[in-house]
């Protein structure tokens, strides 16, 4: 997988550029590609998600329906996004998505943060990301995949304003308390690692032979 590292990218651009990834990997023209930005602030929304779960429209962060699976997310500065462009007929058989969910668990593992994935029980809204073992969200994950191809991808939070989550219902999990590497790393007493370690983190566990899925 080759990675392409952006720095920061609106969001309706990123979607334009993404498209023409998507093109060029299915006809060939570009091998597997891990593309990693920032966006500024922009609330995202798939489609099932209920109008409830959006902010006021008061609101001064705009939001945004995405061509993706799952809900209403923030992105802004402070987060590393990740877009995975991959062909799935190269690639074998497995669920990608928790297959994503094991590298980045493995990959915050490696910067010596505790974290883990969550199956959902049987209806109820979906607990797929990645988690700390006292049920705080640290990253949300949205894919499309559309003729083998992905898209999209997931949202690491390193140091983001966190407040904005209280504004409206994020992943469609009322409950849901969301935190960030920031905050974790303050609550062991250590420095936050540089935003360059966390890339090359996240790379590398995903550029790896995908972990064995975990239980």
């Amino acid at each position: 997988m080759e990675r392409v590292d952006l720095g920061e990218v609106a969001y309706d651009d990123a979607m334009r550029r993404m498209a023409g990834w998507v093109a060029e990997r299915r006809s060939g023209a570009a091998p597997d590609r891990l593309f990693l930005l920032t966006h500024p602030k922009v609330i995202t929304y798939g489609h099932t998600t209920p109008i409830s779960d959006l902010p006021s429209a008061l609101s001064d962060i705009p939001a945004v329906e995405a061509d993706r699976g799952g809900h209403a997310t923030y992105h802004g500065p402070g987060q590393l996004i990740g877009y995975l462009v991959l062909d799935l007929h190269e690639r074998g058989p497995g669920d990608i998505v928790r297959q994503l969910e094991n590298s980045l668990v493995a990959a915050l593992g490696s910067l010596g943060f505790a974290a883990e994935r969550r199956d959902t029980p049987k209806g109820s809204p979906s607990l797929v990301g990645v988690w700390t073992p006292d049920g705080r969200k640290i990253v949300s994950i949205g894919m499309r995949i559309r003729g083998g191809v992905t898209s999209h991808g997931f949202a690491l939070n390193i140091d983001p304003d966190l407040s904005v989550f209280d504004t409206f219902v994020a992943c469609s999990l009322a409950d849901v308390t969301m935190t960030s590497l920031s905050r974790l790393a303050a609550e062991q007493g250590r420095p936050l690692p540089g935003e360059a370690e966390i890339r090359d983190a996240i790379a590398l566990s995903l550029q790896k032979p995908s972990p064995p899925e975990q239980p």
